[in-house]
Parts: C-alpha cells; sequence; structure tokens
C-alpha cells in the first residue's frame, strides 16, 4: 500500500520514471504522448537540456536565499525579462510558487492598494461562472466551478459571479458575436451599481478559460469593454492567465491578443514548464507606486517566493521560448492541430464543438449534436475517456460540468510548443480511437 496521499485514493496511478520530449515513459517502459502538458504546464517537454543546465547551475551556486533577507540576481533578471515583455503598464513581479498562490496574492495586492489610496470600503470581487482560479480558499471562492467550490462553500468569502462569455452555448439566436460582448459588459457594470461602485475592488476574469469550460474563447471586442466597465468604475482588473499564459496562445501574454493590459495579471504553469514550481503575480505600476509611497510595505508573503532555483529554471525556459521562435511555432502548430481535430471529429455526432486559440484546443462532447443536449452526468464520460486515452497511450485533460458546473464533458488539450507535425497526427488518432472506446463502453 502506498503511503502517499494520492488525488484519488481509489485509483491506481501508473508510475513515471523518465520524460522524453514530448513523452512520459512510465516503470513498464510504457510512453505516453502528453498532450495536455499535464495541466498546461510542460510547454518545453519533459527534458528540456538548456533548462536542466540551467537549474544545475544555479543549484550549485545558491539554491535558495529567503527573500525577507536577500534579493537574487536571478530574481531581478526574470522580473525585468517578464517586464519588458509584459502588457502596458505592468512594472513589477511578484514571485510565488503556483497559480492559486499567484491570485491569492493578487487578491491582497488588491485589497491593499484601496487601503493605502483611501478607499477602504472596497472589498467586492466579481468574478464569472464556469471559472476557474485556484484551489485555496480565496482562489477558490473567486472561481466560478460549482463542483470544486460545493463541498467548501462554508468556509469561501463572497463573490459575484456574471456570465462567462461562452458563445457555443450563451449567444442568442440572432445575436452577433459583438453584441453578446456588449450585453455582457453591461451585466457586468449592471452588477457593479447593485454592489455599489464605490464598494467594489476587482473584476477577475481567464482571457481564454481553461479547465471548467476548455479552452473557450471571448468574443471579438469583449474584454475591451469589460476594461472600459472597470475603468469607469475605478475597479482593478485581474487578469488570469496562469493556464493560459506564458505562449500558450500564440502570444507571451493572452491580453496582448485582446489588445488590453490589466491590473494585475497572474502567470504560473508554462512560466517555469514543469521544471520547477514557480508563479507569479504581476503588478501594474499605480499599484506598485500607491504601496511605495504609503506603508511601502506589502502585508502577505511565503517561504518559496523567489525561490533561486524556480526563478533560474523560469527565466531558461522564457530564453528558450523566445530563442528558439516558439511563440510563431505555436501559432503554426496550433493551425495543424485545429485542422486535424476538423478533419477527424469536426462531423462526429457527439462532438458539439472544438475551439481555443493557439497550442490550446477543447472539444466539447454532446449526447445529441444539434440540440447541444450534455451526456448525462451520471455517465462520467470525461473520467471514461480520460482512462481510455491513457489506454491509448496518450495524456489529455477531460473535465465534467462544462455547462453548469454538473452536466457537460469537454476534452482539453494543451500540448508542449516542441511538437512535430506527427506528433499532432499522434494525437488525434489516439483521441479518435478513445472517443470510440468510451462511448462504446456507455
Amino acid at each position: 500500500m502506498s503511503h502517499v496521499f494520492h488525488r484519488s485514493l481509489k485509483h491506481s496511478y501508473p508510475t513515471a520514471v523518465q520524460g522524453e520530449g514530448p513523452y512520459l515513459i512510465d516503470s513498464n517502459n510504457r510512453r505516453y504522448l502528453d498532450a495536455s502538458g499535464g495541466a498546461a504546464v510542460s510547454c518545453l517537454g519533459h527534458s528540456d537540456p538548456d533548462v536542466v543546465e540551467a537549474i544545475r547551475q544555479q543549484i550549485g551556486q545558491l539554491a535558495y536565499a529567503h527573500t525577507s533577507f536577500f534579493t537574487t540576481q536571478v530574481m531581478e533578471e526574470l522580473a525585468d525579462f517578464l517586464v519588458a515583455r509584459a502588457p502596458e503598464g505592468i512594472d513589477s513581479v511578484y514571485f510565488v510558487s503556483g497559480g492559486s498562490e499567484a491570485i491569492e496574492a493578487a487578491l491582497k495586492l488588491a485589497r491593499q492598494y484601496f487601503i493605502e489610496i483611501g478607499q477602504p470600503q472596497r472589498k467586492h470581487l466579481i468574478a464569472r461562472r464556469q471559472s476557474y482560479h485556484g484551489n485555496t480558499l480565496g482562489a477558490l471562492a473567486t472561481g466560478g466551478n460549482e463542483w470544486r467550490r460545493k463541498q467548501f462553500e462554508p468556509l469561501l468569502i463572497n463573490v459575484s459571479h456574471v456570465s462567462p462569455c461562452y458563445a457555443y452555448r450563451e449567444q442568442r439566436p440572432e445575436e452577433s458575436p459583438e453584441a453578446m460582448g456588449v450585453r455582457l459588459a453591461a451585466e457586468l457594470e449592471a452588477e457593479i451599481l447593485r454592489l455599489g461602485a464605490e464598494n467594489v475592488m476587482a473584476f477577475v476574469a481567464e482571457p481564454v478559460v481553461g479547465a471548467t469550460l476548455g479552452a473557450v474563447t471571448a468574443v471579438p471586442g469583449y474584454f475591451k469593454r469589460i476594461r472600459e466597465v472597470c475603468d469607469r468604475h475605478g475597479v482593478l482588473l485581474i487578469l488570469d492567465e496562469v493556464m493560459c499564459g506564458m505562449g500558450r496562445t500564440g502570444a507571451l501574454f493572452a491580453a496582448q491578443q485582446e489588445g488590453i493590459s490589466a491590473d494585475l495579471i497572474t502567470i504560473a504553469k508554462g512560466l517555469g514548464a514543469g521544471y520547477q514550481p514557480i508563479g507569479a503575480t504581476l503588478v501594474s505600476q499605480k499599484i506598485r507606486d500607491a504601496i511605495a509611497s504609503g506603508s511601502g510595505f506589502f502585508q502577505h508573503g511565503h517561504t518559496y517566493i523567489g525561490h533561486a532555483t524556480a526563478c533560474a529554471a523560469a527565466l531558461a525556459v522564457q530564453k528558450t521560448i523566445e530563442s528558439r521562435g516558439l511563440l510563431a511555432r505555436v501559432n503554426h502548430l496550433g493551425e495543424e492541430l485545429r485542422a486535424r481535430l476538423l478533419d477527424r471529429l469536426g462531423n462526429h455526432p457527439n462532438v458539439g464543438d472544438i475551439r481555443g486559440r493557439g497550442l490550446f484546443q477543447g472539444i466539447e462532447l454532446v449526447a445529441e449534436r444539434d440540440s447541444k443536449t450534455p451526456f448525462d452526468p451520471a455517465l462520467k464520460l470525461h473520467a471514461k475517456f480520460k482512462q481510455a486515452a491513457m489506454g491509448e497511450g496518450l495524456m489529455c485533460y477531460p473535465m465534467g460540468g462544462t455547462v453548469d458546473g454538473l452536466r457537460g464533458d469537454h476534452i482539453l488539450l494543451a500540448p508542449p510548443f516542441i511538437l512535430e507535425d506527427h506528433h499532432l497526427d499522434e494525437i488525434t488518432e489516439k483521441l479518435q480511437s478513445a472517443l470510440q472506446l468510451t462511448l462504446k463502453s456507455l
């Protein structure tokens, strides 16, 4: 019996022993093509020699120094690198160990900002239904993933949730995509006014929704209107790019593809590509300046923030992505992957939607295509699909509750940026086979 408290205590896991490019290899020498990057993490695959060497050198020189005593050269260099490439207005970076910590830091920074500028009444957060922002209590409360929230509801702060920008299911008949964006921005504004604009602290959203909806992009103009609404009422905009950022959608920051910036941006996953645990909260100059000219101290912290070895890994990852021109490759591979998905699955009677951007693609499964009727959640289709895909030697990220937290199933794909065309063929062939096996098992 394992003494590890695994995610599922009713499941027996294969033992991963080696990573080789886009593949993981288990103790039985079975190879799995990592078409989800774990959870949209492993953007450089599992054995990049430049990143491994950077980690080795950093550990040999300085593995860790607590940030209440020191800064480090590698942390400063990584911050400079990110700020130089970040959306307009971003001025500094607060390093953490993962996405949930990045969201927690963003929420606390938003609150402290309003304390510092003399608006302590601003405390309300607004986010969106069918969002996911992490599993710590503040992040979980902010997210709109009902399945993850349900049993912990008594512990969560009160957060308002407005509609997601989910065109496949929520665009109204005869409504243009642009009109949908106008309607949803008006819904956000109405919620701000209901709470009292002077009491609202921040609006939190994923530019491309990841785990809960499966690579849902916003309709054109939506985020520009959201930015305008927030600015009109003095509300901070927090963009959660933990899953969709760091090149995943074909730009280093997904916000850049929407033509906007934010007051706070959270990143993780692809920042360090899994070689070390690291995340970050990117902070606008106005927030930094308010705290610097006020108390001068952010009342928050974790033991491993700014960890030197993690920063070295992340800096090596980001320099590798840039030097090898991998963002352009993400766009090319994304187009090729989407074309293959449409060719193989686009007319399948149980595939309702294929969506996404770059190497961030989602497939929504339905019981009946024309009516968009989801499968009975009791079937646990997503779980069966994951098992079938693993049996085929394919790692992907299926989830349930796509429609409303209970009904609906989707498959999320977020493969490494280093794929070749034959890997795309392998992904689509194995997806098709796994879907066939799953449907036969129902």
